[in-house]
């Protein structure tokens, strides 16, 4: 062997040992700083352990979550697609989840929602497991979300003066005799180019007095400060005598920590000491006090994982006696979630508690929630936008018409990563010079529609021609959400393995994204209209109906307008009947709701599904059957007449059954003049070429019917079709549609 070639095979050697030592190096280093919570500096050496092996998954994993700890939403994306790619949650299991919690943190919905749907058909074998139902829940949450973000309240969102944010993380807690309170993570000398996530910084509480409405220049509170232990999270008991808050021990970035009380009084704290072993659970972390009156006791609030914690941090409050004791601490069992629960503030004025969660439906990281209480609290209701974003929302606090929301949206201030760091926004209503229109009033009504609603075959009230029903939709829907697992089996029936589940993830999907969101609709639809009516509007809503074909058209008709009629029951029962008095025309105040029906049947369906009564599996438990079994609020404006339309029928479609092409369809229709005044049927709109009309008598006096006769010429029409004709009124922008349907064949 040449000298030359062993010297080139040692400096080869040598190369290649040299390199897997500095990669060991980098890689040992850039850990060290994650664990630390230095994530900048963590970056900086995976990064360069990259430009060594680019192809390790395990270096792509690491990048990935380095960059999720540093809340740059758009390279953890890549890199956790990276890693997908490259293992397909064999070697890494969260890494398909993850890459839908960054979407979505990235505003990416319709992506996110299609990751989270294959999350959880992957996920499917353990049920049980985190993963599984995290990804389930966010399959719902994206679909709300995707949903509420028609919804924006009419507020500016404003980031604080750099007299209170920093380039670092500020985290706001509440105004009392017009000082600002809030935490930050800072420190005493600040380099113009570093992000503070080292543990040589610690969250301190602050205050920036409030001149004139301006912010003046933060100082830290020196006599909460304890050595090196993190202070923040600050609240006041309701006579202001005594100050709550946090002191934490840290590891890493993850605090530990204990609720303190200061005495306060004069601008001066002293005493302080901690809470016992009541509030304060050995072993525990319990943090972020809030003080709240419920039913006339003071109470305290805040977040812990203690031992019954459902995951993470809950939500936990104790009744305060004489200043300084506590009652049994109990858990928010209704807030609570399995991740983390937290931010606690009480809003006295509304009877409601605000708080953030990473679980419930949101628009992604943290959301602000609230919970009204009336005696218990309610199931949480998002704060909407622009309150949250798609990033970490938290500290919700409000002061006279102002509030406040702590957040890591683009807009804070920052030095490298434009989402690394919290500041605090103010949001501001607009100041409103010129009322606004009934049109413009009326646009939140409107952004909410189509509002669908779903429901069993032949429901509500089976096997009947009725046109009316006792049921209330609420009730029924409850009804058919408990099928959910005879719809699983009977979809999936002669299939197994994959297919089978496949199946049964393809059906629950359907109840999430459409039955449970159309009742989430609703509930946001109902209260916009409530607060409508309580105006004094007076409001026409068009609801129509669809049904899948497995029964004739005409047994249709009467059945969807049986559901039809299932959701009037429900607004008209809803909360002791706060719609009733708008229902029946009778408010005080003049407002007034009228349901117009449209009945529609089997014409308008997908044809393509199955109306095989002894296929069971196709025409009632599959997905396409599902879907065309609703109702669909589809229009609301405001009434021009204090009465509804004139003309009314008791038959507006009449179904011809089975024809041959060429046959020509007879039928007549009676209309009623239903108003108190005499009318004019002014005009027939008539879409299709095919149809003739015949109105007999055209003015008409209160009461008065007439016949009107309609034909349809088939020669050109094939299959399933519906043909209509529309009466127009002098006076009245509304029509009355009448409808022949027929089943055409050769």
């Amino acid at each position: 062997m040449s000298r030359l070639y062993l010297i080139l095979l040692f400096t080869l050697f040598s190369s290649v040992s040299f390199g897997q030592d500095q990669l060991k190096k980098y890689l040992d280093f850039a850990k060290e700083q994650y664990d630390k919570g230095d994530y900048y500096y963590a970056l900086e050496y995976y990064k360069k352990a990259m430009t060594l092996d680019s192809n390790t998954v395990d270096i792509v994993w690491n990048l990935a979550e380095t960059y999720r700890a540093y809340k740059d939403y758009r390279k953890a994306e890549f890199y956790y697609q990276k890693v997908y790619e490259k293992e397909s949650s064999r070697i890494y299991p969260n890494s398909l989840l993850y890459v839908g919690l960054m979407q979505k943190q990235n505003g990416k919905y319709d992506e996110a929602l299609e990751t989270f749907k294959k999350a959880k058909k992957k996920y499917y074998k353990d049920k049980k497991s985190y993963r599984y139902k995290k990804a389930k829940q966010e399959v719902a949450s994206t679909v709300w979300a995707k949903s509420a973000l028609r919804d924006t309240a009419d507020l500016s969102v404003e980031p604080l003066p750099p007299t209170v944010n920093t380039p670092n993380s500020e985290f706001g807690h509440g105004i009392f005799n017009s000082i600002l309170y809030f935490s930050s993570l800072r420190a005493d000398s600040i380099s113009e180019k570093e992000e503070v996530y080292t543990t040589g910084y610690h969250t301190l509480l602050y205050q920036s007095e409030i001149e004139n409405n301006e912010f003046e220049e933060s100082s830290r509170i020196d006599d909460l400060v304890k050595n090196a232990m993190n202070t923040g999270n600050g609240t006041f008991s309701l006579d202001g005598q005594r100050f709550y808050f946090s002191r934490c021990t840290e590891k890493g970035y993850n605090y530990h920590c204990k609720i303190m009380v200061a005495q306060y009084g004069e601008g001066k704290w002293s005493y302080i000491d901690s809470l016992g072993d009541i509030i304060n659970e050995p072993g525990a972390n319990t943090t972020m006090p809030c003080i709240a009156e419920i039913d006339g006791k003071e109470t305290l609030i805040f977040a812990s994982d203690r031992e019954d914690s459902k995951g993470g941090l809950d939500l936990y409050y104790s009744q305060i006696r004489n200043g300084n004791q506590f009652g049994k601490v109990r858990a928010l069992k209704t807030l609570n979630s399995i991740e983390n629960d937290v931010t606690p503030w009480w809003d006295t004025e509304n009877n409601r508690l605000y708080f953030s969660s990473s679980w419930h439906d949101g628009f992604g990281g943290y959301d602000v929630f609230y919970s009204q209480y009336n005696g218990r609290f309610e199931k949480p209701v998002n704060a909407g936008l622009p309150v949250n974003s798609p990033a970490n929302d938290l500290y919700y606090f409000r002061e006279i018409d102002t509030g406040y929301v702590t957040t890591n949206r683009i807009g804070v201030l920052f030095s490298k990563n434009p989402t690394c760091c919290s500041d605090i926004f103010a949001l501001k209503p607009p100041v409103q010079d010129i009322p606004p229109t009934p049109e413009e009033t009326l646009e939140d009504l409107m952004k909410r529609l189509p509002v669908t609603l779903y429901f069993h075959n032949d429901c509500p009230d089976p096997k009947t021609r009725k046109d009316t029903t006792k049921v209330n939709y609420i009730n029924g829907y409850d009804e058919y959400t408990a099928m959910l697992d005879k719809y699983k089996k009977e979809y999936s029936n002669g299939l197994s393995g994959d297919k089978a589940e496949e199946a049964k993830e393809d059906i629950e999907s359907f109840f999430v994204e459409y039955v449970d969101q159309g009742v989430k609709d609703l509930e946001v639809f109902r209260d916009l209209l409530l607060k409508e009516l309580d105006g004094g509007a007076k409001i026409n809503l068009t609801v129509k109906g669809f049904a899948s074909p497995l029964a004739k058209t005409d047994y249709n008709v009467h059945l969807t307008n049986r559901r039809i009629n299932s959701l009037i029951n429900y607004m008209y029962e809803y909360n002791g009947g706060v719609f009733a008095k708008y229902m029946d025309g009778t408010a005080e105040n003049g407002g007034k709701v009228v349901f117009n029906h449209i009945p529609f049947g089997e014409y308008t369906a997908d044809q393509t599904t199955s109306d095989n009564p002894n296929d069971v599996q196709k025409s009632v438990y599959s997905r396409a059957a599902a879907k065309e079994r609703k109702i669909e609020i589809q229009s609301v404006s405001y009434l021009e007449e204090d009465t509804v339309f004139a003309l009314v029928t008791d038959q507006a479609l009449i179904d011809a059954g089975a024809k041959k092409r060429g046959d020509i369809i007879k039928v007549s229709y009676e209309v009623k003049n239903n108003s108190a005044k005499p009318i004019t049927i002014s005009d027939v709109r008539i879409p299709c070429e095919c149809t003739t009309a015949n109105v007999e008598k055209k003015d008409l006096e209160p009461g008065e019917t007439t016949t009107v006769q309609m034909e349809v010429d088939t020669k050109n029409i094939i299959g399933f079709a519906v043909k209509s004709i529309y009466l127009q009124v002098d006076g009245f922008d509304e029509e009355l549609r009448l409808y022949i349907s027929s089943e055409i064949s050769d």
